[in-house]
């Protein structure tokens, strides 16, 4: 394939107006993007074949979606209906003279390069042989129908994890398929909402591999495990779901009402012990305990001077933002400093790191759209701001790290229409270090998609040669709820590559909800736990 030129991108859809919003996210970022060309959307005469859905579901599953996956229009910059082509395969099957497949002869005439399907029923296997990258769909296209749509429901009726979304294509003159990319999820309350959700994130996942595709000119796959379309729920399914949903809307109440009388915040605790990211044991660890009035997550260490500070995100239940705090460990326990840092905005996620003689601070700031970082005047207590970077977006839990002679920025980025998001993407950025003037991103951005590995966890480790990130393991609808260990593989501008060695679960001592944080300097090590939703 040659690379300078773009690739020729057609999408198989069930209409021509009316599209969803995840759908016109992907006209619009493919038009957005010189590597691209959409030649045409392609219109199926039958998009949804021979599945259907029992009335009741139908109505239930639409008043589902209006009341809790309600968003606004999304309005395309780039896509205009007027002015896209459109080709009705109706039509030109039904004007074919001549013998063979006029739908491999359109594809051919207008040499696609591939097909994105948004619609459950596909192109035949003689059109899909004329793709030299295939027919591209996700799992959730096929589970529905014209009136509903039952993706995810069956993953909420079973309390499952996480959700995942298929990226797989079809291939070859026997549309043989295989997996492109399947990054999983946290599963939401709704179905409806969860459906969402991940529709927003998979038009990120999309386009990352559709990059991949025209930088390196061939499609790199995996083989696909056995693909299970769920059918539409039955009648008793119906009435299960609506249990479940009753049951987390409850609880839901339950918290909005104590939210309103400032109280029922989240609930964490630190435990410290003796080890290192690659083999502490969190069983053997001893509490480091909150109070009402002083909540602490997010801890990290700093040594200075012989002694080991504690620097962690704050705030008294009913808080509706927290600052940084710092304390001093005494023995395993830690008397309290004072406030390092406070601003109009949310604060957490103190990483603290020493360059030279200077001692810096980047804090999570995603509420200021910007990432920030603020340098040391009078340790540990004063600070004034340093550099700023990635001005307009909205970063959370950024860490730098040296590797290979250069620095390098790690942070989770949300772009979202409807649904913020800041766990499902790791964006990776070579910089310059600490004054961030130079801020160049990672070829593969987002490097790693997927709410069970992508969201920092702490600083960024290198310990006999090999480089260790703890990310968040998001999982069971609880934010936090796990902790993993992830060894990076390979890193440089071009490439990334990392995986996943070991994860904590919130078991290692009893009560706990979720563990999301680890940080270590010396041979001391602090991890934060979650004790209440």
């Amino acid at each position: 394939m040659d690379t300078t030129k773009p690739l020729r991108v057609a999408i198989l859809v069930g209409q021509k107006d009316g599209f969803e919003s995840w759908e016109l996210m992907v006209f619009d970022r493919i038009l957005a993007d010189p590597r691209f060309e959409l030649v045409t959307l392609l219109v199926h005469p039958h998009p949804f074949g021979n599945r259907h859905a029992s009335p009741l579901f139908a109505l239930g599953a639409g008043l589902e979606r209006k009341l809790l996956a309600r968003e606004a229009p999304y309005r395309p910059r780039h896509f205009d209906t007027g002015k896209q082509r459109f080709d009705d395969l109706q039509t030109i099957v039904a004007g074919n003279g001549s013998t063979g497949d006029p739908i491999r002869t359109l594809i051919e005439k207008l040499d696609l390069d591939l097909v994105i399907r948004t619609t459950p029923e596909g192109l035949t296997k003689g059109a899909i042989a004329a793709l030299p990258f295939g027919e591209w769909a996700f799992s959730f296209s096929s589970q529905r129908s014209e009136h509903a749509d039952w993706f995810s429901y069956a993953d909420v009726m079973a309390k499952a994890p996480a959700t995942e979304a298929v990226l797989y294509v079809r291939q070859g003159s026997d549309a043989h398929m295989a997996q492109v990319a399947a990054p999983s999820f946290n599963i939401k309350f709704s179905a409806a909402r969860n459906a969402a959700f991940v529709r927003e994130r998979s038009v990120t996942l999309l386009m990352r591999e559709l990059v991949r595709l025209a930088d390196r000119g061939k499609l790199e796959t995996q083989p696909l495990p056995r693909l299970t379309e769920p059918s539409a729920p039955t009648y008793g399914d119906f009435f299960r779901y609506a249990g479940v949903l009753g049951g987390y809307l409850s609880g839901r109440v339950l918290k909005a009402i104590r939210a309103k009388f400032r109280s029922g915040s989240a609930v964490w605790t630190l435990y410290t012990g003796r080890g290192r990211i690659d083999d502490f044991d969190p069983s053997q660890s001893v509490e480091v305990p909150s109070t009402k009035y002083d909540i602490k997550a997010d801890p990290f260490l700093f040594q200075h001077e012989g002694e080991c500070y504690l620097f962690y995100e704050a705030y008294a239940d009913g808080d509706r933002k927290a600052h940084i705090a710092v304390g001093r460990f005494v023995g395993d326990k830690v008397e309290r400093v004072g406030v390092a840092l406070d601003c109009p905005h949310h604060l957490s996620y103190p990483f603290i790191f020493r360059e030279g003689d200077d001692i810096f601070m980047m804090p999570e700031t995603h509420q200021s759209h910007r990432i920030e970082i603020w340098r040391c005047t009078e340790f540990p207590l004063k600070w004034e701001l340093y550099s700023t970077a990635l001005d307009g977006q909205s970063p959370a839990d950024s860490i730098l790290t040296r590797h290979g002679g250069k620095w390098w920025l790690f942070t989770n980025l949300s772009e979202y229409h409807a649904y913020e998001d800041h766990c499902s993407e790791l964006y990776l950025f070579e910089v310059d270090g600490p004054e961030l003037k130079r801020v160049t991103p990672h070829k593969q951005n987002p490097v790693v998609i997927g709410s069970t590995v992508a969201r920092n966890a702490g600083r960024i480790f290198e310990r006999d040669g090999r480089i260790y990130r703890p990310s968040q393991r998001n999982v069971h609808g609880v934010y936090g709820y796990g902790l993993n260990v992830m060894e990076i593989e390979e890193l440089t501008l071009d490439t990334y590559r990392e995986r996943c060695i070991r994860t904590i679960k919130p078991d290692f001592k009893t009560g706990l909800l979720g563990c999301h944080h680890f940080d270590a300097a010396g041979e001391r090590y602090v991890l934060d736990a979650r004790l209440s939703m």
